[in-house]
């Protein structure tokens, strides 16, 4: 065993997970009560430590199928969070990421056996230490994310109709927007398809459902909403 760095104090390391889904319109991120201490029984992202056998990436990767059961998630890094005093436990940082998922997709049965709940982004109650600034800058790096790639899709079901994708936009970006201009864009879109299928379950008159082409948005990837 080596003596490398010996002189210097030791940091733990973690990673936080800011899981977003979209569901009765309105935007949501997975948060359950702390189960150990410090801060037991606090509302909390779920996380973890890195293994010394994994790289930061590989250990939210790890940690978001424990939590979900699914892989390949659309998952980027939030940043580091390292003041002195944020983990009144140990000298820990943390590195935080979000990923987006489909609620449909994900094993209710999973999420009640880590006690998680889905819970209105603007309705989060104080969380531990600083996860709520975590959440704030997950939802502005999505915001800023949105508005040049369609990575909204991932929230929303394979067919959905266009005033669930309206509703998604709003819910994210926190303001209304006109539905005629809104979907006057939208369908300038090659890569969103309307298909022959109407869903009956608004109204009797029914919608359209419409999907995303992810084959024609790569020969063409202009992106801006």
């Amino acid at each position: 065993m080596n003596t490398f760095y010996g002189e210097h104090s030791k940091v733990w390391l973690s990673v936080d997970c800011i899981i977003f889904g979209f569901d009765e319109g309105k935007l949501k991120i997975l948060i359950g009560k702390r189960k150990m201490d410090p801060g037991r029984g606090e509302w909390s992202l779920y996380g973890g430590f890195v293994r010394s056998d994994e790289s930061v990436d590989d250990a939210a990767s790890r940690t978001l199928f424990e939590l979900t059961g699914l892989r390949n998630l659309f998952m980027r890094q939030v940043g580091a969070f390292g003041n002195v005093d944020r983990d009144p436990g140990e000298r820990v940082v943390s590195i935080a990421y979000y990923a987006l998922i489909n609620v449909r997709d994900y094993d209710d049965i999973l999420r009640r056996a880590h006690g998680l709940v889905w819970m209105d982004v603007n309705e989060i109650p104080q969380l531990y230490s600083d996860h709520n600034e975590m959440v704030l800058k997950a939802r502005k790096m999505m915001q800023q994310k949105l508005a040049t790639e369609p990575v909204g899709f991932r929230l929303l079901p394979s067919l959905f109709t266009l005033t669930q994708l309206q509703k998604l936009y709003e819910a994210v970006n926190g303001v209304e927007l006109d539905k005629r201009n809104f979907r006057k864009h939208v369908k300038e879109m090659d890569f969103i398809e309307k298909t022959e299928l109407i869903d009956k379950t608004s109204s009797k008159r029914g919608a359209y459902l419409y999907r995303f082409n992810k084959r024609v948005y790569n020969e063409d990837p202009t992106f801006k909403m």
